[in-house]
């Protein structure tokens, strides 16, 4: 149990930490500022230049055409609603008649609560054709077995590592978008769906994983890639508060040295002071410990932007295929997003539903050791459950 004034005691505690915090951003604020007018005052093909001279192959990002065309990173949204009645009216007509989809996953974790090894990975779909009230949902259910959590490696004390799990549940996010876009490969381009991706495709943190580990990440995001241009099934990833610094470090390379810290979201969020307010689109040039040893060249593949979907939150950042940037295909699309997000009061609505499919609260797992056990008397096999588990489930009722 919280005890409310522990946590204020120890809160004031950290006072002078956290005004030292804000005075550092405030500071880096007024830094950015002034780096920004030096930045702005290249055009594109000034900034490709000064690139070139520089000899960086990894400059975090790099403008597209639209940045020439944009008011101090600003493309500004052109329509303004006196209600959200008005802007629901305006959403439904952008998404009437064009299927939207999203894929989420969720995961039993393996635990030595009890005596077998085992995980479970549930992928859950939404399509909604916003046409005749049709929509689909559906579940795939995999149970990852001893074998599969052995192969992984490191188990010590009867308890097995969560990598694991987390990786094929990636991989089986990624399969089922993959699989999806097939199915509607053969329509016409206006019956195919857009398909979410509910985070990013520029996947960092793979860097910090052994070889071995990283590659089916690797595999996954590239597979999704080709698989959308290859069908010309167009592709958004979503992500709702960014840490990238992309533009920032294009930034820095351009105006530096002395690089600001900070990331995209602070840099794009007073810039964009309106509800659909967008960046202009870059293509991710990320330099991480992937793409400088040559493992993630389809980071290029990738194009970006930051919209405004919400007044509480800085703007989101949005993931496109460059194929879609290249075929002008890039505004409806991302009108799209900004629909959806009227839908979803300011988070894609396909995403948060393919989330509430997929997700596995706690008297589901309940549900799915009693089924195991269940299955393990028929099979013959040994199962027991610690003192401890058992005790929680009584005291959850």
């Amino acid at each position: 149990m919280l005890s409310r004034t522990k946590v204020i005691a120890a809160l004031e505690q950290k006072r002078t930490q956290f005004s030292a915090y804000q005075a550092k951003q405030r500071t880096q604020s007024a830094l950015v500022d002034t780096r920004l007018d030096k930045f702005l005052a290249y055009s594109s093909d000034q900034i490709l230049q000064r690139l070139a001279e520089l000899g960086v192959d990894w400059p975090g990002a790099l403008p597209t055409a639209e940045y020439d065309q944009a008011t101090r990173l600003c493309l500004p949204f052109s329509l303004a609603w006196r209600s959200h009645e008005d802007a629901r009216g305006w959403a439904l007509e952008i998404l009437r008649n064009r299927p939207v989809a999203a894929v989420d996953g969720s995961q039993i974790m393996p635990t030595k609560e009890i005596s077998l090894p085992v995980a479970a990975i549930q992928i859950g779909w939404f399509i909604n054709y916003h046409r005749d009230g049709r929509y689909e949902k559906d579940i795939t259910f995999d149970v990852v077995a001893p074998g599969d959590l052995e192969n992984a490696g490191e188990a010590s004390d009867g308890e097995f590592p969560d990598w694991i799990v987390n990786q094929f549940r990636f991989e089986a996010e990624c399969d089922r978008l993959c699989t999806l876009m097939a199915d509607f490969a053969n329509l016409p381009d206006e019956s195919r769906p857009v398909f979410f991706f509910d985070g990013s495709f520029v996947i960092s943190f793979a860097s910090q994983l052994r070889p071995e580990r990283a590659k089916p990440y690797l595999t996954a995001v590239q597979r999704l890639l080709d698989v959308s241009a290859a069908l010309r099934v167009p592709l958004v990833g979503f992500v709702d508060s960014s840490a990238s610094r992309d533009v920032l470090t294009l930034l820095n390379t351009v105006t530096g040295p002395d690089n600001i810290a900070s990331t995209d979201g602070a840099l794009m969020g007073p810039r964009l002071p309106n509800w659909g307010d967008r960046s202009p689109l870059f293509i991710c040039m990320r330099k991480d410990n992937l793409s400088v040893n040559g493992r993630a060249d389809f980071y290029r593949q990738v194009a970006f932007t930051y919209m405004r979907l919400s007044n509480a939150r800085p703007p989101a950042r949005v993931e496109l295929p460059v194929w879609l940037v290249e075929e002008g295909r890039a505004d409806a699309i991302l009108d799209l997003v900004r629909a959806e997000c009227v839908a979803g009061t300011g988070y894609p609505y396909a995403i948060e539903t393919a989330d509430a499919v997929a997700v596995i609260q706690q008297p589901d797992r309940e549900h799915f050791y009693a089924l195991l056990q269940q299955f393990a008397e028929r099979e013959g096999l040994t199962f027991t459950q610690s003192r401890k588990s058992l005790s929680k489930m009584a005291r959850r009722g």
